[in-house]
């Protein structure tokens, strides 16, 4: 993965509660209930070419997790919009990452917290690729993780909240002491589900099959690359999906946001080749962002 050294002091400003606040004074409480509590919901966006990609369909998202949540962002969708394309204009930012967040504060300091601010910040950077390009070239290895993603009726597994990471957290940091690069969740039924951030694919006799995001986030990457696929004919199958169905694939890769299309080599010791299905929807996204 591209690292950028220190996150905590970097030149510029982070956006925080309608102000622009320079990035190494940009500080919560450490009694915020976002940090004892994961009441926090966040987004990530790709800036290309200066323009941020689906920006309105990040901004709904969101908002939809922090209704999820149980709290209400202090500005509309509009000033949201507004206050991205501002801070990546003074960062500078030509191509990279645009990270929008909100939490609860600290006036209450409880598994109950109606009484809280709520606060919102929006950080960006320069990033060109998650992984190194070269993985990104030739794929990727996963290991399948011993954590599983929780049932829809268990967590708001459709929103994009904090709490959610901590087992993708765990599983990535195991899958690299292993020497892999992230980690394949399944799951609590046993079924294929996604990678620690990203959703995953197959083909199959030049058919396109993804798990059906009943536990995880139907990714906004994920729905661009089904209607790419449909738009050019790629017949797209979407099902419950067992782990002997996804080792018997001509061709694996990862959606997401910071991981654009990235193909996968390897899951635990099942070899794959970066084939032209993939390279080819590879090649249609990078166009259409391109063109954002």
């Amino acid at each position: 993965m591209s690292k950028i050294k220190d996150f905590n002091n970097r030149a510029g400003y982070i956006w925080i509660d309608g102000k622009f606040v320079k990035w190494n004074k940009a500080k919560i409480h450490v009694l915020s209930h976002g940090l004892h509590y994961a009441s926090c919901v966040f987004e990530g966006a790709r800036v290309y070419n200066g323009k941020i990609f689906k920006l309105n369909e990040h901004t709904k998202r969101l908002f939809f997790s922090s209704k999820t949540l149980g709290f209400k962002i202090p500005y509309s969708e509009k000033e949201i919009n507004y206050a991205c394309n501002q801070i990546i204009k003074k960062q500078k930012i030509i191509n990279g990452y645009l990270r929008p967040f909100a939490w609860r504060g600290s006036e209450m300091m409880a598994i109950s917290a109606q009484n809280t601010t709520i606060h919102v910040a929006i950080a960006t950077w320069e990033m060109s690729t998650y992984f190194d390009k070269k993985k990104k070239l030739n794929g990727i290895k996963l290991q399948t993780s011993k954590w599983m993603r929780p049932p829809s009726n268990t967590a708001p597994t459709d929103a994009k909240a904090a709490g959610l990471y901590m087992i993708c957290t765990l599983s990535k940091h195991h899958a690299e002491k292993n020497g892999f690069d992230d980690s394949l969740m399944l799951d609590s039924k046993g079924n294929i589900a996604e990678s620690t951030g990203a959703n995953i694919f197959f083909v199959k006799n030049n058919n396109l099959y993804t798990p059906t995001p009943d536990c995880f986030l139907n990714g906004i990457t994920r729905q661009t690359v089904i209607e790419l696929a449909k738009k050019n004919k790629i017949r797209v199958i979407e099902k419950r999906i067992l782990p002997k169905e996804l080792f018997k694939a001509d061709e694996v890769f990862l959606t997401g946001t910071a991981v654009e299309i990235t193909p996968i080599s390897l899951i635990d010791k099942k070899k794959f080749k970066v084939g032209k299905v993939t390279k080819k929807l590879m090649y249609l996204f990078s166009n259409l962002v391109k063109s954002n």
